[in-house]
């Protein structure tokens, strides 16, 4: 592949580029046009697509090569999250389609239908389409055992009414449909050789601040409904910041290191709309409505029953003694036990352990520096495991009384803005002298963090030095904002944690299962012989306590590259032999969940969730 191509390729299709989350602005011409083939990620695909002769020159893909004006703001983004420069493959288009039409290539026009034309008598001419430059975009994502399905339409409405409309002149015509939000899920969940409906034209939020909720549509991203609410000193449990709020909950039902106090499914919302599969529409609260709150525990995913149309979310208060601290354990046994031990008696908002592979690529601007951050929170500091906690501060207060060592906001600064010196800081090795018995007891020396900060010089530019020399002065003036090393904002919003996959895409297995050392470790050690057996790594990506420690949610990451046929077969195989693993655990102790079965049923009780 060519270095171009290359690029193109490797989008994870987050759509953190329709998310202004870096405060860089988002490609305007995918604000106007909504299609995702006119955001960055579109394009990605799009480019591929023309490269290797899937699709031919066709007037929406003129329309849309033209549209970008070469703004660069997709290279901030991208290399935020993915390290790479999709600038580049956003001229490759524009040059590709201009070098076609200056040598007389001809454009092909897409076809219209009756039903194309029943569609957009509904929805407006402009909003339904059966152009491959559009429809390629909507066909695959990196799922590893999914068929990936080029839709014959992709429709956009934009009010309940169209909705309704539409799923019933689809019905009528037997063509089958799905409902995409993002598709920022890489689950391989939203394909059809039917229709596609992008509801991301319905961007709907009406807060209601004196019943504390907001009351959100289908085209809402988690990031966008978490900084209104900020903005009025509240807080909305969302999960992947460009995750639609309707999607994750159908989907997943909604979860993060809150759910410790948030809770998960139909925790998160007071009620919810819906169109049914044959057009009607119901709410969840009223009497006649079907039970969506029941979970099925079958080992078999569910048809999407209705399209959530609008989700009324909790709002949650903030006090302005928040803050975040980060506590070391050098096992896996004990950090569950800390876990567990704060659930139960309620201390914290936020409770998450992250394995290594998780930390350092929260932290480590660059791939590069994602291996010294793991060699040195592993290696030097010995610190395998770190619990995230995020509380106000009788919380904070209660978990320096139960005599644990923590990385606190001040001294988690320092280290995060002094990364690169951290790899050759030699006086790490003389910490354990400064140690008593007890594990990380120079965290309580009460003048460690300001010598941290002298050793250590830290400063933007020092953390941004092995960023590309074009970006660097945007990045340095990035990390010198103070949310971008407040552990409560970064949680909150969750910005660093869509890059967990950026040195490879992953399966995640994500399972509810009881607090229990001996099952977790049993789990995980047959998850790592599993991926042993077929030479892919995988690694804990984290262990969030839920509903007052009984139950945690727990992933598991099976990284491979998407682009190697060889390595899609190995995962492939992987995969389904670690989902079965899980399934004859659940059977055999009753109280494991797999997220995947959640599908489709994220409206559930948790209570039916867990406990049925």
């Amino acid at each position: 592949m060519d270095d171009v191509l290359k690029i193109a390729k490797n989008c994870r299709h987050y759509a953190m580029c329709k998310i202004d989350y870096l405060g860089s602005g988002v490609c305007a011409s995918g604000l106007e046009k909504h299609y995702v083939s006119f955001y960055p990620e579109g394009r990605m695909d799009l480019y591929a697509a023309i490269a290797e002769k899937t699709i031919p020159i066709t007037e929406k893909c003129v329309e849309i090569a033209d549209s970008c004006n070469l703004c660069g703001k997709c290279d901030y983004q991208c290399y935020f999250v993915m390290e790479l420069r999709p600038s580049k493959v956003m001229k490759a288009l524009k040059d590709h389609v201009g070098a076609y039409l200056e040598s007389g290539g001809k454009i092909v026009p897409a076809k219209d239908d009756r039903l194309l034309a029943e569609m957009k008598g509904i929805v407006g001419d402009y909003w339904a389409t059966n152009d491959p430059a559009v429809r390629i975009t909507y066909h695959h994502d990196l799922c590893p055992h999914v068929t990936f399905k080029m839709p014959e339409y992709v429709v956009m409405p934009n009010s309940i009414e169209e909705i309704s409309a539409i799923v019933k002149l689809l019905n009528k015509n037997k063509i089958p449909y799905v409902v995409r939000g993002n598709g920022a899920s890489s689950h391989g969940l939203v394909f059809s050789e039917g229709a596609v409906l992008d509801l991301n034209r319905m961007k709907t939020m009406d807060f209601d601040e004196k019943n504390w909720l907001v009351k959100v549509g289908p085209g809402i991203a988690a990031f966008d409904l978490q900084w209104e609410a900020k903005k009025r000193g509240a807080r909305v449990h969302t999960a992947e910041p460009a995750a639609l709020v309707c999607a994750n909950i159908m989907t997943s039902g909604l979860l993060s290191t809150f759910s410790t106090a948030y809770g998960v499914s139909a925790d998160n919302f007071i009620d919810a709309e819906f169109i049914a599969r044959d057009g009607s529409f119901f709410r969840l609260n009223d009497i006649t409505a079907p039970n969506l709150f029941a979970f099925h525990n079958s080992n078999a995913e569910h048809e999407a029953f209705a399209i959530c149309v609008s989700v009324s979310m909790k709002l949650h208060p903030v006090t302005d003694d928040e803050s975040g601290i980060l506590v070391p354990f050098e096992s896996l046994e004990n950090a569950l036990d800390f876990a567990k031990d704060c659930a139960t008696r309620h201390i914290g908002l936020a409770i998450g352990i992250l394995g290594e592979e998780f930390m350092s690529s929260f932290l480590a601007p660059t791939i590069k520096r994602t291996a010294d951050v793991k060699d040195i929170f592993t290696q030097k500091l010995g610190m395998p495991y770190l619990v995230l906690l995020i509380g106000d501060k009788y919380a904070l207060r209660s978990v320096r009384e139960m005599g644990h060592p923590a990385i606190d906001q001040k001294l988690f600064k320092t280290l995060f803005h002094g990364l690169s010196a951290l790899k050759s800081a030699n006086w790490l090795d003389l910490l354990k002298e400064l140690s008593s018995d007890e594990p990380f007891s120079y965290l309580r020396i009460g003048q460690f963090a300001d010598l941290a900060e002298t050793a250590l010089a830290p400063s933007p530019a020092q953390l941004t030095q092995d960023v590309d020399p074009d970006l660097s002065p945007f990045f340095e003036e990035l990390y010198s904002r103070p949310e971008m090393t407040d552990l409560v904002w970064l949680n909150t919003f969750r910005i660093m944690s869509s890059r967990y996959n950026r040195e490879k895409p992953c399966v995640a297995l994500v399972c509810y299962l009881p607090i229990d050392t001996s099952l977790i470790e049993e789990i995980q050690g047959r998850f790592q012989d599993i991926a042993r057996k077929h030479h892919l790594k995988s690694a804990l990506g984290f262990i969030t306590p839920i509903d007052s420690g009984k139950r945690c949610v727990w992933e598991h990451d099976f990284y491979f590259d998407h682009n190697d046929p060889a390595e899609v077969l190995r995962i492939q195989q992987a995969a389904y032999e670690a989902g079965a693993l899980i399934d004859d655990y659940s059977l055999k102790t009753g109280t494991i969940r797999q997220v995947r079965y959640v599908v489709n049923q994220g409206c559930c009780r948790k209570e039916n969730l867990l406990y049925s």
